[in-house]
């Protein structure tokens, strides 16, 4: 049976946005290598299954699903973002903080 992997996508690097970081995802690993097509240079995929791409609502639905399916998995907890509070004054202070 195939291997799965069950996380938290992080955000976009095109946006800014968390719009599609709240779910959990179950998507499935290849179990069959990349291979280069010998007329046009293109990778290709024999193994159809890691097109799947199952959404949850929560860590505990996935694990649920996965396991009442018998699919073997790993899960990659999320790590946590930490924000750094900045202002636009912050630019012209007289002291500033050389990195």
């Amino acid at each position: 049976m195939a291997k799965a992997r069950i996380y938290q996508p992080d955000k976009t690097a095109m946006q800014s946005g968390r719009a599609k970081t709240k779910s959990w995802r179950l998507e499935f690993v290849p179990q069959r290598p990349y291979f280069v097509d010998n007329l046009m240079g293109w990778n290709g995929m024999t193994d159809t299954q890691t097109e799947v791409q199952l959404h949850f609502a929560s860590q505990e639905e996935a694990v649920a699903y996965a396991q009442a399916n018998h699919i073997a998995f790993e899960l990659y907890a999320p790590k946590k973002r930490s924000h750094i509070r900045k202002a636009y004054a912050d630019n012209f202070k007289f002291d500033k903080i050389k990195a």
